[in-house]
């Protein structure tokens, strides 16, 4: 289980250490010694890895990993290029692009080209047991990408945050920054999806206000691989 090594350590780097998170490392290393756990231990971090906190524009707020084989890579709704199976809430994601951006609509869900722009992929909890959704939550993982959150809250520049679902919609109380924009959803799973995810235009209203805000916009378009 690999730390963060860049600068998400000088803003959580205390986290590692506090008895919560110790109590959550115990935990997980019995879990992944007994039990099938997701992801692989080396990609818990990767939504940190591969979007440094100086870079985030956008935090997109997932819930829990996905919990089938060869799904969960450490990044929200992003699934592995050898996954030829595209989860339902990520079709969503893919059409409500196409909708609003005209984004041509690939057939893999690797959206590491999203992370590489600024969209940090968060999870609020980083692992979960094989079919077993939700059975690592109240393990300790909320108080830490609670910090995240928070983190990311106290940056002073412009950031768009993507609150899709009643959990991701919990944490809005935690977004106090007036430079932010918040934009809210329903999750875009086939149950809500058309209860106003379809038409929301998060993607065109997030660059909108990255580019008035003299910020590079992000290029939605997944390509093939």
């Amino acid at each position: 289980m690999p730390k963060i090594s860049n600068d998400w350590l000088n803003v959580i780097g205390e986290e590692f250490e506090k008895p919560y998170y110790l109590q959550l490392r115990k935990f997980l290393i019995n879990e992944y010694k007994t039990k099938r756990i997701y992801p692989a231990a080396d990609d818990i971090f990767n939504a940190f890895h591969f979007t440094p906190l100086n870079n985030v524009k956008v935090l997109l707020i997932g819930q829990d990993p996905y919990h089938n084989e060869n799904q969960a890579i450490g990044t929200s709704f992003a699934v592995p290029v050898s996954q030829k199976e595209i989860p339902p809430s990520l079709v969503n994601i893919y059409q409500e692009l196409h909708d609003d951006l005209g984004c041509t609509i690939p057939t893999h869900g690797y959206l590491k080209k999203w992370a590489d722009q600024g969209v940090l992929l968060l999870n609020t909890v980083l692992t979960v047991r094989a079919h077993q959704a939700n059975s690592h939550q109240g393990q300790g993982w909320e108080q830490f990408t609670d910090a995240v959150i928070r983190a990311v809250n106290e940056q002073e520049r412009p950031i768009v945050y993507f609150l899709w679902g009643r959990p991701a919609q919990s944490k809005k109380r935690m977004l106090t920054n007036p430079k932010h924009l918040i934009l809210e959803a329903p999750h875009p799973s086939p149950l809500s999806a058309y209860r106003g995810f379809f038409g929301c235009k998060h993607f065109s209203k997030a660059n909108e206000f990255l580019t008035a805000n003299g910020i590079e916009p992000i290029d939605w378009q997944i390509e093939e691989l």
